[in-house]
């Protein structure tokens, strides 16, 4: 059975930056110059909603900003705040290094087999299920991070929660975006027919195309790792990119009045925490982040079925299990640079590494060197 692996990419602009991105959707608004860092506090007061998301699943805040940094970004396909029992389609860990300069996205499936610590809904389940704990949407949140943290040991100083659907209402500002399908797909809720290769898309027909999970289903797929939910991620990371590239090319990136307009539009659609922090002051100390560099990681898994059921396993006893077990340590250790080189074959995107490090002379990995190196180097401060 071969591993599958997920995409995840970013590109924006420095007002895109709003968009840590979650990916499907996180965001980071950047103040690189006076006028940007004016919108960024107009986007605040006008755009981004901030509540307690992560209540006491949160770790304690250092008084001033320093990484590293971890962040839990889930979406959903219900419109943010709308209440009511709800899953969540996106759950993503954001980890920024220790000098606020490098941004790595790890995916959890939605179908990943965990298990609950509350045991509501079930004990075991999968991970889209742990947000259906409540109508409450800061309740669920918090057994979502709690499962999220009992899997892998990883403690969250922020969080996110945004709304696919309200992300492509962007479109609408901007007329229409390209998207690229790999291959031909039809709409299990349209019949609509989208052919391979990149064409313009309006906002009805782009949400009709990102929303397509069953139709990632050829042989292609499977090899490529992007059947099923991880192709819907793909698309939906494609469009998130698309819409910024589209937003540059129309001059948005260089008219603060026209970003804002923009920004405007995606409206309640996003929902920030960054607990005791000042956000402004997080944008200021993340300026230096681009979203061209960062690193998109896939959680080491496969399909698998219990009694019946379809899931995304993490297998016990297999390299999956070691290389997951390794990817929760490097989060942790800030070394996911030499976990990546180490597990190549669980990136996606067009962001990797430097691995050009030469091997160690003891038969270690590259990868398994630096990061004892680094993580020896953090134990000693």
């Amino acid at each position: 059975m071969s591993p599958m692996k997920h995409a995840a990419k970013a590109s924006s602009p420095w007002w895109a930056k709003a968009m840590v991105i979650s990916g499907s959707l996180v965001m980071v608004i950047s103040g690189g110059t006076a006028i940007a860092a004016q919108v960024s506090v107009n986007l605040l007061n006008d755009s981004v909603n901030q509540a307690d998301l992560l209540g006491d699943q949160r770790v304690e805040s250092a008084e001033e900003i320093e990484g590293p940094l971890n962040f839990l970004v889930l979406g959903t396909d219900e419109r943010v705040g709308a209440g009511g029992e709800a899953r969540t389609d996106a759950n993503i860990i954001v980890h920024v290094n220790e000098d606020l300069t490098q941004v790595s996205m790890i995916s959890l499936p939605r179908d990943l087999l965990v298990e609950i610590p509350s045991g509501t809904p079930a004990s075991e389940t999968k991970l889209t299920e742990a947000f259906a704990y409540s109508e409450d949407w800061n309740e669920s949140f918090r057994n979502t991070a709690e499962t999220v943290t009992h899997l892998t040991g990883v403690q969250f100083d922020g969080a996110a929660i945004a709304n696919f659907e309200g992300f492509l209402d962007m479109v609408e500002e901007l007329g229409t975006i390209e998207l690229c399908p790999w291959h031909e797909i039809t709409s299990i809720h349209t019949d609509k027919t989208f052919p391979e290769g990149c064409a313009e898309y309006n906002k009805e027909d782009a949400l009709d195309l990102v929303r397509q999970r069953y139709g990632w289903d050829s042989e292609e797929d499977y090899a490529n790792g992007t059947w099923g939910d991880f192709g819907r991620q793909k698309m939906q990371q494609q469009a998130i990119k698309k819409i910024l590239e589209r937003a540059k090319e129309q001059g948005y990136a260089t008219d603060p009045t026209k970003a804002v307009n923009l920004l405007n539009s995606f409206g309640d659609a996003l929902t920030l925490d960054v607990g005791g922090y000042n956000l402004i002051d997080m944008i200021t100390q993340m300026r230096d982040v681009d979203p061209n560099e960062i690193i998109s990681i896939g959680t080491p898994s496969s399909e698998g079925n219990v009694n019946g059921t379809s899931y995304v396993v993490i297998h016990e006893g297999t390299e999956e299990e070691v290389a997951a077990d390794a990817l929760w340590e490097a989060i942790q250790n800030d070394t996911i640079d030499e976990w990546a080189c180490a597990n190549p074959e669980w990136l996606s995107g067009d962001s990797k590494p430097d691995c050009s490090v030469p091997a160690p002379t003891d038969g270690g990995s590259a990868g398994e060197s630096a990061g004892e190196d680094a993580a020896d180097e953090e134990t000693a401060n």
